[in-house]
């Protein structure tokens, strides 16, 4: 009789909260199409689309470990999903959205990438380290640096920055020029949150 082991299956491997992940995914996806349609129409509905899907991103987000929880299943795989689905709503989301108000400068951008690799980077680190953070019940107490959906604050001052027409050339705090190049000083709170999330700060897990 032969050992060999079943080759993986998706489908079998899929589990209700996995299900749950992908829609944070697919609403992190779905801002970034609303963004790219705001820049071709330049309709504002479109913004607060892509803002409005974050919010429901962070509802998916919770749900799944709950789900997860309830049902006392969970995987591997559904650990993986829950940070490249975290990457697409809570990283590249939000700085694409900060983009698409405006901050399109070479400074700006700079800025932007900074903080999306930080939140890779954060949702990387805590991969590896959850087992050194968790406590005898093998449940992680704290986080280092704060978590990847605390942007979900960003997205909310840019949607309020939208709702005050303070996109494009109105964005707050104006533009500057250096060397010849663009920077909107409204981005500085994506490199602070950036900071923080790869921080060593101790945050504790409720």
């Amino acid at each position: 009789m032969s050992n060999k082991p079943k080759p993986f299956s998706m489908i079998r491997e899929f589990h209700l909260a996995d299900w749950i992940t992908l829609s944070n995914a697919f609403c992190g996806v779905g801002a970034l199409f609303a963004v790219m349609t705001y820049l071709q129409t330049q309709e504002v509905l479109h913004l607060y689309f892509a803002c409005g899907l974050i919010p429901l991103a962070l509802i998916f987000d919770v749900l799944d470990g709950r789900v997860a929880r309830w049902r006392q299943k969970s995987s591997a795989m559904g650990r993986e999903l829950d940070s490249l689905a975290d990457v697409i709503s809570f990283g590249v989301a939000p700085a694409v959205i900060a983009y698409g108000c405006g901050m399109q400068g070479l400074f700006d951008r700079i800025v932007l990438l900074f903080f999306v690799a930080a939140g890779v980077s954060r949702l990387a680190r805590y991969n590896v380290t959850a087992e050194k953070m968790s406590d005898d019940s093998g449940k992680v107490s704290y986080f280092e640096g704060t978590p990847i959906p605390t942007s979900l604050l960003l997205v909310a001052v840019l949607a309020v920055a939208v709702y005050d027409g303070a996109i494009g050339k109105q964005l707050w705090f104006g533009v500057y020029e250096i060397g010849g190049f663009r920077f909107h000083p409204l981005v500085l709170m994506f490199a602070i949150s950036g900071s923080l999330m790869i921080s060593r700060i101790r945050i504790p897990k409720l």
